[in-house]
């Protein structure tokens, strides 16, 4: 894990699409089918699963597995029952850290693709656990001969482009006889795409299927997805670039090659890729072409590194190859998208060209985009189509969470750096998306058949439930309030709990090509189970979130309190701790508590424990809450009382460590005297590779001891006490936990690190 020579700093920009971001999806249906921690949640008492995060696949392990599931596509249809005209192809293959394989195909008959045919199976040690299929029905149609001819077919799909704006008069390729199956029992069909661009200038690959036999429509979609340098919207930031001889690229060798090219306005071709003598990328103006082009690279930088460092994917296709990007796309382009057929990002530079769509969020939701389009696949209209747009908002408020830009803190808002209606509001809101004027916040029967950018809104209302819990709060300086259909409260499973979930679904073959609301709500409590265990509070407040948006039903009938984590506190000393709790029953909580320390008492009515130690000693404490229909919820946790000679310190806020950074993360201290030679150390970095860190203990008067150098090698995460011999230093002061990365690839965060006097 040696640093590369080619990295610049640069900045980046905040990227988000007109008043619809990012598409491509289908399908209506019914919405009733039968913790990790955020910033400002407390970490809830369930921990992931270990055997169901994804195994870190490298390219050739990933080949391998892509190469032994094609070999065996005959035996695995036969396995399935599939009919003598059904033929498999493997899409891809996930694979668990306990072996268990995700296998992901799409299906022929007679040769014919099956439109909403995909399936999964999902298989341990050569045994098939289960299946998820897109669709129940028997694919078989009573014969493979068109009444209707192609060239009717075309002509329907290019009036249908055409209104839409495209100038087209003939479709890009023949009409192609399909078997339709995403919606009821299978038809025969033709799919026609036909290009062209759409009213607001964004190229169009209009999908149109055409009844083969009776000439009707059947539905349509667009193939389109809109959604030291020196950046408009994220400040100076280090981007990947690549030297040779006397020549800069914008090509991030170190993420798949990534490479960022110019279209100067033009709206079609690669482009030019940005190089330059220097390594030195914009000025943070638009004005200046490389400005865009660094924040879109460090969106691109930035979502690739979240993929992998939490999720443990390497790249979207997982096979360690990148996308590439566009920017000036056109004249005053007020957009960005995705394309499928380039397999690349593009955006616009705004109104006036003055506003490029490239913040980090914007960023991330296009290339997630690419993601959905070689996982899960949701068909870009209808329910499943507002779940592949909720996927890439998703996403993308996960990323911007997980960058840790000051200049662009995370928020759950979209769009809200590029200003799209020059009134400073955003695009979409998360907490309470109706507020854009169009989103809806829950879902209801008829939401299959407004725009996706509009149908997503109760899919990312839930996110946000999930995520943060409901009611008023402020989270980096935005104030929220969500509200819930039910009108009952939301507890919080924390926002990286929430985004494993999703990811889990959409990667390992959950979700499929026409996956609608009641589906997601399904397979979303699948991957919970698989993570976090089925009938968890984590699993339970998953459902609840769902209900919240009046998808399916609550399943906790009662009071949920929020996990109490083991407290610490000296003799003599005064102390506050409020227990947090919600429940689905409407009416007054009561608390009561039993093992408080000597001197402490509960509130009955506001749960708020205080008072002052009077005991040294370890007690073990049960909190009890009781709501008005008498249900029960209790949270239990050890509560040390420290004697007078001993004080403990600690910070527990989250300190992100970037490549080659340093990252410092303060305690003051209060105690009088000197430190003792005892000075007991305790570090929790989170941080794969850690023979990339450096780890500094800095007294108040700068003096420094060196904790840990480079040590480790390609071990993850230090969780250690240290013992230092500080009885020279003043114990009075602002002591700082110094971490130094000295690599490029792996990143991470300081958790917490206290102080023992």
């Amino acid at each position: 894990m040696s640093p590369t020579p080619q990295r610049r700093a640069t900045a980046a920009g905040a990227l988000v699409a007109a008043a619809a971001l990012i598409a491509v999806g289908m399908q209506a249906g019914t919405a009733t089918a039968a913790a990790d921690a955020t910033a400002s949640q407390a970490r809830t008492a369930a921990q992931p699963n270990p055997g169901a995060a994804a195994a870190k696949l490298s390219a050739s392990e990933r080949a391998t597995l892509l190469a032994e599931a094609n070999s065996t596509t005959a035996q695995a249809a036969k396995a399935l029952g599939l009919g003598g005209g059904e033929k498999l192809i493997v899409r891809d293959v996930v694979k668990d850290a306990d072996g268990t394989t995700h296998t992901t195909y799409e299906r022929t008959y007679d040769g014919l693709p099956v439109l909403g045919g995909d399936l999964t199976v999902h298989a341990k040690d050569g045994v098939t656990k289960s299946v998820t299929k897109a669709t129940q029905h028997e694919i078989k149609v009573s014969d493979t001969n068109a009444t209707v001819t192609p060239a009717t077919a075309e002509g329907q799909a290019v009036s249908a482009a055409n209104a839409e704006g495209s100038k087209q008069t003939k479709a890009d390729k023949g009409a192609r006889k399909v078997i339709w199956a995403a919606e009821g029992v299978p038809v025969l069909a033709f799919e026609t795409v036909v290009g062209g661009l759409q009213d607001d200038g964004t190229p169009s690959q209009l999908h149109v299927i055409t009844n083969a036999k009776t000439g009707a429509k059947i539905t349509q979609w667009q193939g389109v997805q809109t959604g030291t340098g020196n950046t408009m919207y994220s400040g100076q930031v280090t981007l990947g670039s690549s030297q040779s001889g006397s020549n800069w690229t914008l090509t991030d060798a170190g993420r798949g090659n990534h490479k960022t090219y110019n279209l100067n306005g033009g709206s079609s071709g690669t482009g030019t890729l940005f190089s330059g003598p220097d390594d030195i990328w914009g000025n943070g103006l638009a004005s200046n072409k490389e400005t865009a082009a660094a924040d879109a690279h460090y969106g691109a930088q930035v979502t690739w590194d979240y993929y992998k460092n939490v999720h443990g994917r390497n790249g979207l296709r997982n096979d360690g190859v990148a996308p590439y990007t566009r920017v000036h796309y056109g004249n005053a382009y007020v957009n960005a998208f995705w394309d499928d057929s380039c397999f690349c990002m593009t955006y616009g530079d705004g109104e006036g060209n003055n506003k490029p769509l490239t913040s980090t969020d914007v960023a991330a939701h296009e290339m997630t985009h690419g993601l959905t389009s070689v996982t899960g696949n949701m068909t870009y209209s209808g329910e499943s189509g507002g779940l592949n747009e909720a996927t890439s908002d998703i996403m993308a408020a996960a990323v911007e969470f997980y960058a840790a830009n000051p200049q662009d803190v995370g928020d759950y808002l979209v769009g809200e750096k590029i200003d799209i209606n020059g009134d400073g509001t955003p695009l979409r809101y998360m907490d309470k998306p109706s507020k854009d004027g169009g989103s809806k916040d829950a879902w209801y029967s008829g939401i299959g058949g407004i725009d996706v950018h509009y149908s997503s809104g109760p899919a990312n209302h839930w996110f946000y439930l999930a995520s943060e819990g409901s009611g008023a709060k402020v989270i980096n300086g935005v104030s929220y309030d969500s509200p819930t259909s039910d009108g009952l409260p939301v507890t919080a499973i924390g926002r990286d709990a929430a985004a494993k979930i999703w990811f889990r679904a959409l990667t390992v073959g959950y979700f499929k090509s026409n996956t609608n609301y009641a589906d997601a709500r399904v397979q979303t409590l699948k991957a919970a189970a698989d993570l976090y265990g089925q009938g968890s509070a984590t699993y339970n407040n998953v459902a609840n979130a769902w209900a919240a948006i009046n998808v399916g039903p609550r399943i906790n009938d009662g009071v949920t309190v929020t996990a109490i984590a083991n407290q610490t506190t000296q003799i003599n000393t005064a102390v506050s701790l409020q227990v947090q709790a919600t429940s689905t029953n409407p009416g007054a909580l009561t608390y009561s508590a039993t093992g408080l320390p000597a001197g402490l008492s509960i509130n009955s009515s506001t749960g708020l424990i205080s008072g002052t130690a009077t005991t040294a000693g370890t007690s073990n404490v049960t909190v009890t809450v009781t709501d008005s229909a008498s249900k029960t919820g209790t949270a239990s946790f050890t509560w040390t009382v420290g004697t007078s000679q001993q004080n403990v310190f600690e910070n527990t806020n989250d300190y992100a460590i970037a490549d080659n950074a340093t990252v410092e993360s303060p305690i003051t201290v209060t105690r009088t005297g000197n430190a003792p030679s005892t000075l007991k150390v305790d570090v929790n970095i989170v941080h794969t590779y850690i023979g990339d860190l450096k780890v500094d203990l800095v007294a108040p008067d700068g003096s420094v001891y060196n904790l840990h150098n480079r040590s480790g090698g390609s071990a993850d995460n230090i969780v250690k006490s240290y013992t230092v011999n500080a009885s020279s230093e003043v114990a009075q002061g602002v002591w700082k936990l110094r971490v130094n990365d000295n690599a490029s690839l792996d990143t991470g965060k300081i958790d917490s690190w206290k102080l023992t006097f």
